[in-house]
């Protein structure tokens, strides 16, 4: 069973993702530890993932999502909807390698950035530690 949920899950974050082909717009919450530890939401569009192992976001370098990507990083992602929630746990990373910016790049960007070469953009890779899946009213927890 553990295995159909996580296939499940993976299928919710691709199509939540732009890179995966069938982007829905669903909102997905990232969770950071602000400056006083405190826990902050933000609401944003993961750009790839690889199933539920890891997901990548696109954001400014100066703000806040990567400052505090920076001084703490243990992070949360949810992707909730009606009859499901995928809930990850794990660590951020912030990437500023040129490559890795290119690869990530979508055209929705370009009214954030100057292009993929623009020294303000980043890419905020979350890899996932634990989890808990919730689907038609069944939940598993699991550790990756």
């Amino acid at each position: 069973m553990n295995n159909d949920f996580i296939a499940r899950a993976a299928e919710i974050v691709k199509k939540n993702t732009v890179g995966g082909g069938e982007f829905t717009g669903q909102i997905c919450t990232l969770s950071l530890i602000d400056e006083q530890g405190f826990p902050t939401m933000s609401i944003l569009t993961p750009s790839e993932s690889d199933g539920i192992n890891w997901i990548t976001f696109c954001t400014l370098v100066d703000e806040n999502r990567a400052k505090r990507s920076i001084a703490c990083n243990r992070a949360s992602v949810c992707f909730g909807a009606a009859g499901y929630c995928v809930n990850l746990v794990g660590e951020i990373e912030v990437i500023t390698s040129a490559d890795i910016k290119r690869e990530m790049w979508y055209d929705a960007l370009e009214g954030h950035f100057a292009g993929a070469d623009d020294p303000n953009y980043c890419v905020l890779k979350f890899t996932t530690k634990r989890y808990k899946l919730f689907m038609d009213g069944e939940d598993i927890a699991g550790i990756l």
